[in-house]
């Protein structure tokens, strides 16, 4: 039994609260406002809604001062977001996204940390539309976004290709299991008559009328990889597998990215291992730990409002407890496990029942066509042609999964044709570098991040030369706000934008993503960035021991403290 009295924050719930109460269930007004043509926007209220609609209302930022100055309203235009689980898209579904940008959106597709597709650039009166081919593709936008549990991710990576099916699956699952049962989405974009009744007898068996406090977020990794980061996600699962049978996963409660600048109560955080469960009992463990955090986040201050904040607030061990109580067993003691790396591996591997796999090297995610480098153009033709499947990976990039022997010869051929890149030919630092949108389109962005980190890398890969770290893994993370998207604080060379071409400069994670950094140098510049960096890889490349990782050494070398929990992220 559970000894300790559980209760929510006290104080008066946020707007965003008020929000979903008066939404009814999701809908508001957003069927009305998004015929209205008067206007590109939408309402404050009706675009926090949209979020769990897999959307938010966004405008072009490089365009906001001149459209001012002309008295015209903000360029303003919807960023949509698809719920596609474990990241796997069938060529037709590719083809259906790729069309989509080109028609509706602007011109590119963004593959997300989160293992799917992100539009930009669509205007309102397209977005029904655009909803609606997604949808006719068996794919969709709803709880991609907002106070629910999100796109549901797993291990992408080749070589564990002989269980990644059965990973998948409970990816799936889970994702399917856990969406909101609102009728909304399907009202509002999918033209279902609505069923007479009142709202009340509507009902969220999960969720209840009011969601979650904040986004939800789970993911499952396969050792040795970490490539979906398990330990940020506010429930990870670990699989564990015995001669080749997957037979569980240990369980992973309270990690989460984000923060804000200047406020101590609010941090990056890991998630800790509790126990371990069997597959056929996941369900189970994800939808009474979302109920915990239904019934005990913080619906007062947004930005303690995570379940990590709740899970550190309770204490983990009174969580554990409530959730064995709300189960009415106990996870059964974790399973001993090894992750060595969280990337991606590039390039062709062969997997089972002869079929090969290529991880492509997708640099900030972005495809689209370069003056010199036709990705977007060179994967529509792969799509047309692959029968087997696209495997969004948590590290931005892109594998063409499960090619037959019959066919590698001619998607080899297409990939020689268009140039495409396994990133061989780029740094080992490169190869590991991520980077959110921020700049111009995301609305909290500070500074530059996807457009400004290859930049920098270029200046970055010159000190690498000198100091004979070409080939040396270090992973390196650019996010243009705290809200760490990129997941910046688990990477070993971290940036957090502070204001334009200023950053926060954190070292110190763990190359397999099990620590997390810290602050290094406080809004500093490019010369500042290589200045620091020059004299650290330098000292990392003579001082360094044999098979030690960037982000060990700094510490080691006492250059950095460790951070050993969230809690003490900020000194």
């Amino acid at each position: 039994m559970v000894t300790k009295i559980l209760k929510a924050p006290d104080g008066p719930p946020s707007d965003v609260e008020r929000i979903k109460e008066e939404s009814d269930y999701l809908r508001g007004t957003l069927k009305e406002v998004m015929q209205d043509r008067i206007s590109s926007g939408i309402p404050d209220d009706d675009n926090r809604l949209m979020k769990h609609h897999g959307s938010y209302l966004q405008d072009d930022r490089d365009l906001r001062n001149e459209r001012q100055k002309q008295k015209l309203e903000p360029a303003y235009q919807f960023m949509l977001r698809v719920r596609m689980p474990g990241g796997v898209s069938t060529p037709e579904q590719w083809l259906v996204m790729d069309d989509l940008s080109q028609k509706y959106g602007n011109g590119t597709l963004k593959l997300t940390t989160r293992e799917t597709f992100q539009m930009h650039g669509i205007l309102k009166w397209n977005m029904k539309k655009t909803i609606q081919t997604i949808h006719s593709a068996l794919l969709d936008t709803i709880a991609a976004c907002g106070d629910v549990n999100r796109n549901v991710m797993c291990a992408s990576n080749p070589y564990q290709s002989e269980i990644h099916s059965e990973v998948y699956e409970w990816s799936k699952k889970l994702s399917d299991d856990l969406l909101p049962r609102t009728r909304a989405y399907h009202e509002i974009w999918l033209d279902e008559e609505r069923v007479a009744g009142t709202p009340e007898e509507e009902v969220e068996p999960m969720y209840g009328p009011l969601y979650l406090p904040r986004k939800f977020k789970i993911g499952i990794a396969v050792p040795p990889s970490n490539d979906i980061d398990v330990f940020s996600q506010d429930l990870g699962f670990i699989a564990i597998v015995e001669n080749g049978k997957l037979i569980g996963f240990n369980v992973a409660i309270g990690g989460g990215m984000g923060m804000t600048h200047g406020d101590t109560a609010t941090y990056p955080q890991l998630a800790k291992v509790i126990g371990f469960c069997r597959p056929e009992q996941m369900y189970d463990v994800a939808e009474k730990t979302i109920t915990i955090q239904r019934d005990y986040g913080n619906r007062s201050v947004r930005k303690n409002a995570r379940f990590k904040y709740t899970v550190d607030r309770l204490g983990l061990d009174t969580v554990k407890e409530e959730l064995e109580n709300r189960l009415g067993w106990s996870l059964e003691e974790a399973k001993p496990y090894h992750f060595d790396h969280n990337g991606d591996r590039y390039g062709w591997v062969e997997g089972i029942e002869d079929k090969w796999h290529f991880t492509l090297f997708v640099e900030g995610g972005r495809i689209t066509d370069y003056d010199d480098y036709k990705l977007m153009t060179g994967l529509r033709e792969i799509a047309k042609v692959h029968t087997g499947e696209f495997r969004l990976t948590a590290n931005q990039n892109l594998i063409i999964a499960n090619v037959s022997s019959e066919k590698k010869a001619e998607i080899s051929a297409l990939i020689e044709q268009y140039g495409l890149t396994d990133g061989k030919h780029h740094s080992a630092l490169r190869r590991s570098s991520m980077a959110c949108v921020a700049l111009p389109t995301c609305g909290l962005a500070m500074a530059e991040a996807e457009r400004y980190l290859p930049t920098l890398l270029d200046k970055i890969e010159e000190i690498i030369d000198e100091n004979g770290l070409r080939e040396q893994e270090i992973t390196i993370r650019m996010t243009g706000c705290p809200n760490g998207c990129a997941r910046h604080a688990l990477g070993e060379i971290g940036f957090i934008g502070k204001a334009p071409g200023k950053y926060n400069m954190y070292l110190g994670a763990a190359f397999d993503g099990s620590r997390l950094s810290k602050m290094y140098r406080e809004n500093i510049g490019e010369a500042e960035i290589l200045s620091e960096l020059r004299v650290l890889l330098s000292r990392y490349a003579k001082e360094r021991e044999e098979g030690e990782h960037f982000g060990d050494f700094v510490i080691r070398a006492g250059i950095m403290k460790a951070t050993t929990d969230g809690t003490n992220f900020h000194n």
